[in-house]
């Protein structure tokens, strides 16, 4: 009788640790990977997502987000719709682009980050060109992907502008700058929270010895890079897009609190990073084009409805687009936090 109910016992304790065994797959399960794809080479810009990465907000959201750097903030869309990559820090007027042309397809933003594009189109000081239409017979210099470039069009109509009297050149990313000053062109059309720091790390003065050309300046009303997921994924896993927006705008409102952690995060990355240099790109982006008195009365991440609708007809009209997306699908702010959250960070 004792041998039976000790062999009882044993079949009972093997089945508990055979039952045990099966859970921790599922367990393990329940962590979602996501690929993540940036606009750029790593920058002071994409500090906050290694700070999330640093203080667990990925893990807490019980997400596994691996990050790669990206080659311009048009081709991050072109990425998620191809599913390389669920998610991916990108340019909204690709989003529009592409779901003019493929509804349905296209990667829906979920986390505005960028409240004013940061386009611009640069000369040297020295440069004849004083007004955009100047550029007409000019050759500008742009790196493959480049939204700037893609977005010419657009400021071009605003600025009256004839696009066809522009002559365009692609050049190494790591170049424009340099290409510019040595005048390989005679102009470049740049992100200027990219191109500003280059042009600090080459020695140059960028408000004295460059004129600028910011599409913001021009009634060019579009906005600019934020979180972006893809259609399978908001479909699949809401849960888990919520989570990625909680993840980076805890990030966000930290890199805003504490610029040097989130630097410091970065740093750990890349450690040949100009620290200094970085910081006051981090800096120079929070200021120029994510702090706007817009960003203070609509919070971080969100958009205005009525600035949104101007910008995709604005699109439309620049590239001819056969259809209009609706904005829900463009951007959907189900998964933002309460707003007195968003407003509280923005200082």
């Amino acid at each position: 009788m004792h041998h039976r109910f000790s062999r009882r016992l044993a079949v009972l304790a093997f089945a508990s640790l055979a039952s045990a065994c099966a859970l921790q797959p599922a367990m393990a399960q329940a962590v979602t990977p996501i690929k993540f794809v940036l606009d750029w080479k790593l920058q002071g810009i994409h500090a906050w997502y290694y700070l999330a990465e640093d203080k667990g907000y990925f893990a807490q959201e019980k997400l596994a987000v691996t990050i790669d750097q990206g080659d311009g903030s048009a081709a991050t869309v072109t990425k998620v719709m191809a599913g390389a990559y669920q998610a991916g820090f990108g340019d909204v007027n690709a989003i529009v682009q592409n779901a003019a042309a493929k509804p349905g397809q296209a990667p829906v933003m979920v986390y505005m980050l960028y409240n004013r594009a940061p386009y611009a189109l640069i000369v040297k000081a020295s440069s004849p060109v004083r007004t955009p239409k100047d550029l007409e017979g000019r050759t500008l210099g742009t790196a493959a992907g480049g939204a700037a470039a893609r977005m010419f069009p657009v400021i071009a109509a605003k600025a009256g502008i004839d696009a066809t009297k522009v002559k365009w050149t692609n050049v190494a990313p790591n170049l424009q700058e340099q290409l510019l000053l040595k005048d390989h062109v005679d102009g470049a059309a740049v992100f200027s929270v990219t191109s500003y720091m280059n042009l600090v790390a080459q020695g140059v003065h960028p408000d004295k010895d460059i004129r600028w050309f910011h599409y913001g300046d021009y009634g060019v009303e579009l906005y600019g890079n934020g979180v972006m997921v893809s259609q399978q994924l908001l479909k699949d896993k809401p849960e888990a897009v919520a989570g990625l927006v909680r993840a980076v705008h805890k990030a966000v409102r930290d890199t805003i609190a504490d610029p040097d952690a989130a630097i410091a995060a970065m740093m750990k990355r890349e450690p040949l990073l100009n620290k200094d240099l970085e910081k006051r790109r981090l800096m120079y982006t929070l200021k120029t084009i994510m702090l706007t008195p817009e960003v203070a009365t609509q919070g971080l991440g969100d958009v205005s409805d009525a600035r949104f609708a101007r910008s995709f007809l604005q699109l439309k009209e620049a590239f001819d687009l056969q259809r209009v997306p609706t904005a829900a699908e463009v951007f959907d702010r189900r998964f933002l936090p309460p707003l007195a959250e968003r407003r509280a960070a923005v200082k």
